[in-house]
């Protein structure tokens, strides 16, 4: 791919990244062309329907999510990385009207490459909570179809009154730690 190309790939992936998370599938492709800076037929040329659009979006964000955790997996602190990891997860989450459908929906079940990526990302996370819990900083009962459904849960809730979010995840992340007996 020439240089050129690459670069108006890049602009049209950035700019529907931003349009999907703000208003989700149904911004046109016209609109999402217009943010770029480049024409339609440019979009088109990249990305022939907005579901390879949107799949495209969505990999590399689920990718860079699980590139993250990977990162924290060494951390010296296996809760506080556990923990970072899941706030960037609900915070991301909540953010954006498309990232909760493309983790958790069936949208995309028939897309490999997301459904490896999605794959990867709970393998990850689910390494995250093994080692927070092989510290005594998660609680043993919670294992990874669990945290999911409580990711869900809360990133739902927080798309519906934001402002109660710093809240809400202390409420989930005190629930999650584990309890020191007295």
């Amino acid at each position: 791919m020439r240089a050129d190309a690459q670069r108006n790939r890049a602009r049209v992936l950035a700019a529907a990244t931003e349009a999907f998370a703000a208003e989700g599938l149904a911004v046109p492709l016209d609109e999402i062309a217009r943010r770029a800076g480049v024409g339609a037929g440019t979009v088109y040329r990249h990305f022939p329907t907005k579901e390879a659009l949107f799949e495209a979006v969505m990999l590399d964000r689920i990718t860079r999510l699980t590139e993250y955790a990977k990162t924290l997996a060494e951390a010296e602190d296996p809760g506080a990385a556990f923990f970072e990891f899941l706030r960037r997860m609900v915070f991301g989450a909540a953010s954006s009207k498309d990232l909760i459908d493309a983790l958790i929906g069936q949208e995309l079940s028939g897309a490999g490459l997301i459904v490896a990526a999605k794959r990867d990302l709970h393998q990850a996370g689910a390494e995250l909570l093994t080692r927070a819990q092989r510290a005594s900083a998660v609680r043993a009962d919670i294992g990874g179809t669990e945290l999911m459904t409580l990711l869900s849960g809360t990133t739902l809730a927080l798309q519906q009154n934001p402002a109660d979010g710093e809240i809400v995840f202390a409420v989930l992340r005190d629930g999650l730690r584990a309890q020191i007996p007295t």
